[in-house]
């Protein structure tokens, strides 16, 4: 007869074995723990520690942007009327004072030229001739030989000659006048900036020939706020930048108004003559302020990110080369490079860590190394 096992028995059999498996192993375990090596202690890590050093004012470089301007500029035409014969010249080309940029066609003010000193030599010999009968008709007019009438008449027609002579002199320097203004002449050392005509336009006088822009006396014009034009001290030596090229140059004047648009004045800053800049460019202008704000300079490296808006560093309360993490609240005021001014629930000359702050947490016993040197 076949013997019927209860299968609630045979389970509750499987799990009395399984339990006794299970606590052979962890005996096992544990007196194989026991038996072998004892773990180590863990040595705490090596913090870089920097010193918070509070102040009450902090400085800034500021910079102000203007643009090089010339000395001087204009655009150049003729005095006068004509066809424009001549005009080498494309732009950016370099003029030296007294160059002709360009002339007119001249041939008939040069043939009224000739004309004129034809008329000029005449009206000398007539001159001449009147003189003498002058002359004559007085020695024959003491001996009585020539009435005062005749005399009188000899002498003044050489009068209205020396008059004629005169005026045929004016005319032709007048002719030579339009004829030096038939060329049109570079009043300063420059450059072509632009050249509105080209060669056979007929022009009129005053009419634009071409942009000049003088090379030498260059100036930067940057916009100040009235508050900082009053510090500013003509013909005193400023730092500019042009082009990431830093230089001083020294301030000439200081507008007497303010732009309705920008609401700031203009500063006028001489250029040195070894500066190569254009006409145009922009210039900055940098200066230093004082910031009144209590609080210290740390590293950014020191900062961690918290929340709405503020920053977070690790304070050392230290026991010794040893010491614990503590958070504190800062605000970022200022950056300047890998610098930050903060200030913050932290105290004058609390110690922070330096760095690697993403690797330690609040609470935290680290090793102090030596002190960092790299705040301002």
């Amino acid at each position: 007869m076949a013997i019927q096992i209860n299968p609630k028995f045979s389970g509750l059999v499987g799990i009395g074995v399984a339990a006794l498996i299970t606590i052979s192993l962890s005996s096992a375990l544990h007196v194989r723990t026991a038996m072998g090596d004892k773990p180590s202690p863990r040595v705490p890590l090596t913090v870089e520690p920097v010193i918070y050093t509070q102040q009450d004012h902090y400085d800034r470089e500021v910079s102000y942007l203007g643009l090089i301007t010339a000395g001087r500029k204009a655009n150049l035409g003729f005095e006068v009327p004509g066809t424009v014969a001549e005009l080498p010249w494309r732009e950016g080309s370099p003029v030296a004072k007294g160059e002709i940029i360009a002339r007119l066609d001249d041939a008939a003010l040069r043939a009224s030229y000739r004309a004129t000193e034809g008329d000029l030599d005449q009206a000398r010999s007539e001159l001449e001739l009147g003189r003498l009968k002058a002359r004559r008709q007085q020695e024959l007019r003491e001996t009585g030989a020539v009435s005062r009438e005749a005399f009188d008449e000899t002498r003044l027609r050489a009068e209205a000659l020396e008059s004629r002579v005169v005026a045929t002199e004016a005319r032709l320097h007048s002719i030579a006048i339009q004829l030096e203004k038939a060329s049109l002449r570079a009043p300063y050392d420059g450059i072509i900036g632009d050249r509105f005509i080209h060669e056979g336009a007929v022009v009129n006088p005053g009419s634009p020939v071409v942009h000049f822009i003088e090379t030498a006396g260059r100036e930067a014009n940057i916009g100040v706020t009235v508050t900082r034009a009053r510090a500013l001290v003509p013909g005193q030596e400023y730092t500019l930048t042009l082009r990431g090229q830093t230089f001083n140059s020294p301030l000439l004047t200081v507008r007497p108004d303010v732009d309705p648009v920008t609401r700031v004045t203009t500063a006028v800053f001489s250029l040195p003559e070894d500066i190569d800049a254009v006409d145009g460019e922009p210039v900055s202008l940098l200066l230093s302020e004082s910031v009144p704000s209590i609080g210290g300079w740390l590293p950014i490296a020191s900062l961690l990110e918290g929340n709405r808006g503020l920053w977070t560093v690790l304070r050392l309360d230290r026991d010794g080369d040893i010491a614990v993490t503590v958070r504190e609240a800062v605000e970022v005021v200022e950056i300047r490079g890998d610098q930050a001014f903060v200030h913050g629930t932290l105290a004058d000359g609390t110690e922070v860590v330096a760095s690697g702050v993403h690797r330690i947490t609040p609470g935290t016993v680290v090793s102090v190394g030596p002190a960092s040197t790299e705040v301002e």
